[in-house]
C-alpha cells in the first residue's frame, strides 16, 4: 500500500510540475541567419515596432569607404534592405527610432547628415538645419524630433516640431551631450558631461533643466529607458578604487533606487526591458564561441548563453531589443580566419 501511495504521489508531483508555470522551462537563445555583408561591418542600432517588424542599422567597411547597411526582420527572417534612397552612396546609418507606424534613422549620405524616414508611403528624408562636428544621438516621438551633438560653439540640441527646426539652449555648464531619449513631445531626457561630472537633463516642453538625478559619484551614464508606466531606468558605470562597475538606477523622476549587479564593467548601452519584465543586456562572454546575456530582476542577476557557433573566436551582440514576446539581438561574430560579420539571436517565440 505504501509503495502504491508513493507511486501515486510521484505521479501527481510530475503532473503538477508539467503544468505549473513556475516549473516551465524558459525559452533559450537561438541563432538567426543574417545575409552576409561586406566584412568587416559595424552595427549601430536595433529597433522593433512589434513581433513582425524590426530594423538593424550600421555600415560596411568597403574598399573605397563606408557603405550604409540596413536589415529588416519580418517576424521570421532577416533580409537586406536596399530600397531606401542613396543605398549605394557612401555613408552610414546610425541610431534608429520607432514612432507609431514609422521608423526613423540618423543617416550620413555623401557627408551630409539627415533623418531617414520609413512610413506606409515609402522612404523620405528630413534634412538637418545645420552641420555639426559631432552627432551623438537623436530622439523621435509623435510631433517632435531632436538631434544632439556639437559644433565649434559648443553643444547643440536641434529640435523639429513637425514643421520647422529650432535650436534649444542647454543649462549653463553643459560641455557635451552624450545621448537623448523621449516619451512625448513635452517629456524628453538627455545625458551630458559638465566640469563637475555627468548630469541628466529633462525637457518639459519649455526648457531643458537639470533633472537633479543623484547619479553615483564617479559615475557615467550609458543609456536611459523611459517606459510607458512612468518608470525610468538609467544604466551606467561607476569608477571607484581603480575598478569600473555597472550600476542601474530605477525611479519615477523623484525617488531613485540604485543597484550594482555582478556585471563587471559591462556597458549598459544595450540595456532593454524584456517581455518578462526583467532588464536584459549583453555582457562580455567567458566563452569565445558563445554570446552571454545578463538578466537583472530586482536584486537577482542570472546569465544565459547564446547557441554555440562553430569555429567562432569572438561573438559580440551589439544591440538588444524587445520584439513582442521575444528578445532580438544583433551584432557581429568573428569566425577563425575571417573578418567580423553579422550575427543575430532570438530568445522566445
Amino acid at each position: 500500500m505504501n509503495a502504491l501511495r508513493a507511486v501515486v504521489v510521484s505521479f501527481v508531483v510530475v503532473c503538477v510540475a508539467a503544468v505549473s508555470p513556475a516549473a516551465a522551462v524558459a525559452p533559450g537563445w537561438s541563432a538567426l541567419p543574417v545575409p552576409v555583408a561586406a566584412a568587416p561591418v559595424t552595427v549601430s542600432d536595433l529597433v522593433a515596432r512589434g513581433p513582425g517588424e524590426a530594423w538593424a542599422s550600421g555600415y560596411e567597411h568597403a574598399g573605397d569607404g563606408l557603405r550604409p547597411m540596413l536589415y529588416r526582420w519580418d517576424g521570421a527572417a532577416w533580409s537586406r534592405e536596399t530600397s531606401f534612397p542613396g543605398a549605394g552612396d557612401p555613408g552610414w546609418v546610425g541610431e534608429a527610432q520607432a514612432v507609431g507606424e514609422e521608423v526613423w534613422f540618423l543617416r550620413d549620405r555623401l557627408g551630409t547628415k539627415e533623418l531617414l524616414r520609413r512610413s506606409a508611403a515609402g522612404w523620405s528624408a528630413v534634412p538637418l538645419p545645420q552641420a555639426l562636428s559631432a552627432y551623438q544621438d537623436f530622439a523621435a516621438v509623435p510631433g517632435a524630433l531632436w538631434v544632439v551633438g556639437e559644433d565649434a560653439t559648443g553643444p547643440k540640441v536641434l529640435h523639429h516640431d513637425g514643421s520647422r527646426w529650432t535650436a534649444q539652449s542647454t543649462p549653463d555648464g553643459v560641455l557635451y551631450l552624450m545621448g537623448i531619449t523621449a516619451r512625448t513631445a513635452t517629456d524628453a531626457w538627455a545625458w551630458a558631461d559638465t566640469a563637475d561630472g555627468p548630469v541628466v537633463l529633462r525637457w518639459d516642453g519649455t526648457a531643458w533643466r537639470d533633472a537633479r538625478v543623484p547619479l553615483p559619484s564617479g559615475g557615467s551614464v550609458h543609456t536611459i529607458l523611459l517606459e510607458a508606466s512612468g518608470r525610468i531606468t538609467i544604466g551606467g558605470g561607476q569608477y571607484t578604487d581603480g575598478v569600473s562597475r555597472t550600476y542601474l538606477m530605477t525611479g519615477d523622476g523623484r525617488a531613485w533606487r540604485t543597484v550594482r549587479p555582478p556585471l563587471g564593467d559591462a556597458s549598459a548601452e544595450a540595456l532593454v526591458r524584456g517581455p518578462d519584465g526583467a532588464l536584459w543586456l549583453p555582457v562580455r562572454s567567458d566563452r569565445a564561441f558563445q554570446a552571454r546575456y545578463a538578466r537583472v530582476d530586482g536584486s537577482r542577476t542570472t546569465f544565459a548563453y547564446g547557441p554555440e557557433r562553430e569555429d567562432a573566436i569572438e561573438v559580440r551582440p551589439r544591440v538588444l531589443e524587445r520584439a513582442g514576446s521575444s528578445l532580438l539581438s544583433f551584432g557581429t561574430v568573428e569566425i577563425y580566419g575571417s573578418k567580423p560579420n553579422l550575427m543575430s539571436e532570438r530568445r522566445g517565440d
